[in-house]
């Protein structure tokens, strides 16, 4: 009986920790229009933190990185790495960079889990003192 109990505990801790992970596919929406664009993959390789386009949601969106810079320039978005070089500090991913395809520019980056919800994440690039927010939401 003890041994279930033990092992119940730790399918329950196990998914907890697993719900609060920075790490999985994460549903992408724009900040000015409101709308679901793609899924994002959050992965470590390296020691540092990659993200990179698993899905595209919207219809007749754009399949290429016409604005992109240097060798990402009208690449497939399927596949491709936007986010770069993060690092995980004091709870949240920082010291990278993240890539708007749309605008074609890359922005320092910080990312960390909405306060009291683990199926939020929230993604603010930055140039300079401006930055832009979008809240992304775990696909489950």
């Amino acid at each position: 009986m003890k041994k279930l109990i033990f092992l119940f505990v730790l399918c329950i801790f196990g998914k907890l920790q697993a719900q609060q992970s920075l790490f999985g596919i994460w549903k992408t929406t724009d900040d000015e229009t409101g709308e679901v664009k793609s899924h994002i993959q959050i992965y470590e390789s390296g020691g540092k933190v990659y993200g990179k386009i698993n899905k595209l949601l919207r219809a007749n969106a754009p399949t290429h990185c016409e604005k992109c810079p240097g060798e990402r320039k009208n690449q497939p978005l399927m596949g491709m790495i936007l986010l770069v070089d993060m690092v995980v500090k004091d709870g949240m991913l920082q010291s990278g960079n993240i890539l708007d395809p749309e605008k074609g520019k890359w922005y320092d980056c910080k990312m960390w889990m909405k306060e009291g919800d683990y199926n939020t994440l929230v993604v603010r690039g930055y140039v300079g003192p401006f930055y832009r927010t979008q809240y992304w939401t775990r696909v489950q």
